[in-house]
């Protein structure tokens, strides 16, 4: 059992949990995730480490809830627990020195995309964060950002805050080839795969967090794998950061959507079911 022993609400739906994980808080580094059980019931589903403290032993991670299994992990109280937690899990951000580096996030891709973003930072580059939102309520980690990079622009779907448009429409309007050498990418397929488009010619080494369907996180299972420069790799272990501008993301995507009636089935028992004590 990993007891919970903070949480709170970052935006609509979203929320932060601080874990008790003293081996883990120990080995991991930025890019590395977890897997979580929320319940004895409920599915695997990994997460990314997103902050860790050596002095209470934990880890922080950032959780979206929209469908069953992250509903049921934002449900649990502190001082709650998780049924499961296995991790650090694999390889870690790929790291440069002395570079112009350019991180690129969409909604709670951000929360990976800040771990990532200090560890450049730290390591000597000079970083700009690029981040996305649906509107200005759903901006996440604004002042943990401000505090880790050099340069944080946002861009809303709405125009709520910052520009007016998605984050590689904001790419593109104060950047160019050449204005960057290193790059990280990490959010929804189509924004990944439409930055991997936009830098292709830019003479950017372009790295994306990939988020497959993942079951055990050990890559026994085959559920994560990806074409990468034509050949076969597994997120789990070979990733998740992969060269954006060799991965198929149209592939990705098909993968990514096999399973969406199951999801919606399973949403729609699990609403039908509240307050029946069932399960």
């Amino acid at each position: 059992m990993t007891r919970i022993l903070a949480k709170r609400q970052l935006a609509p739906e979203v929320y932060l949990l601080e874990v008790e994980a003293p081996r883990i808080q120990k080995r991991w580094k930025p890019g590395m995730f977890i897997i979580i059980r929320p319940t004895d019931q409920s599915e695997r589903i990994p997460l990314t480490i997103v902050d860790s403290s050596a002095e209470r032993q934990s880890i922080t991670m950032v959780i979206q809830a929209i469908g069953k299994t992250t509903k049921e992990a934002v449900a649990l109280p502190v001082d709650g627990a998780l049924a499961d937690l296995v991790g650090p899990l694999g390889e870690a951000a790929t790291m440069t020195t002395g570079k112009k580096v350019v991180c690129m996030a969409g909604g709670v891709g951000v929360a990976e995309l800040l771990p990532v973003a200090k560890a450049f930072h730290d390591a000597g580059n000079h970083v700009t964060a690029l981040c996305g939102a649906r509107s200005d309520n759903y901006r996440i980690l604004d002042e943990e950002l401000k505090a880790g990079v050099d340069r944080l622009e946002w861009a809303t779907d709405d125009g709520t805050f910052g520009f007016h448009g998605n984050v590689v429409q904001l790419l593109k309007s104060i950047a160019g080839p050449g204005d960057f050498e290193e790059g990280h990418v990490i959010g929804p397929i189509p924004m990944m795969k439409a930055a991997a488009e936009a830098t292709r010619d830019w003479g950017l080494k372009l790295h994306a967090s990939l988020n497959p369907i993942m079951i055990d996180g050990t890559g026994m299972c085959g559920g994560c794998r990806v074409t990468v420069g034509g050949e076969v790799k597994f997120a789990c272990v070979d990733g998740p950061e992969f060269d954006a501008h060799l991965v198929d993301f149209d592939e990705l995507t098909r993968r990514n959507r096999a399973y969406r009636d199951w999801e919606a089935k399973t949403m729609e028992r699990h609403a039908c079911r509240i307050g029946l004590d069932v399960r």
